[in-house]
């Protein structure tokens, strides 16, 4: 892996591949995100509209209304807003868009499918007080308590 604020050469991928390919990838991120400062300065400078349409739009399992507080934003504002992809998110609503993003991947990686992550995140987890993962990712210690189930359950540490 390169170093922290180094770029990756054509064909590899890095830690960021797989949550920018969720979000549109190239035809949403006008530069590429490779690195975790690269990440926050879209996310600080409003990620397009688009990267939560092409989110949406390629859910498997996932319905945009079990999403609205995860993203911080309700259906009826997404259909509003889809008819302008370019316009930016706030920040916040980018910065949540691109946590879910980030979940749905690793978690993807740890049950070897979208489609698993999907169901995995709407069901009641043991390891989470039988909470839906999907239901902790509107607070910050939601979702840090979610990634920290997801990483053990990486680790083969399942409670």
């Amino acid at each position: 892996m390169p170093a922290a604020g180094a770029h990756m050469g054509r064909g590899e991928t890095g830690p960021y591949q797989r949550v920018t390919d969720l979000l549109g990838g190239p035809r949403v991120f006008k530069r590429p995100v490779v690195t975790q400062l690269d990440a926050h300065n879209a996310i600080k400078t409003g990620l397009p509209g688009g990267a939560l349409y092409h989110l949406v739009t390629h859910l498997r399992v996932l319905k945009p209304a079990s999403i609205e507080s995860a993203v911080g934003m309700s259906v009826r504002t997404y259909q509003r807003r889809k008819g302008a992809p370019d316009k930016p998110l706030s920040p916040e609503q980018g910065g949540r868009t691109w946590k879910l993003a980030e979940i749905l991947a690793q978690a993807s990686e740890v049950f070897g499918s979208q489609e698993e992550a999907e169901q995995w995140l709407e069901r009641p987890a043991i390891g989470l007080d039988d909470n839906r993962p999907l239901d902790l990712l509107d607070t910050p210690a939601g979702v840090e308590m979610v990634e920290d189930y997801l990483g053990r359950m990486a680790s083969g540490v399942y409670t």
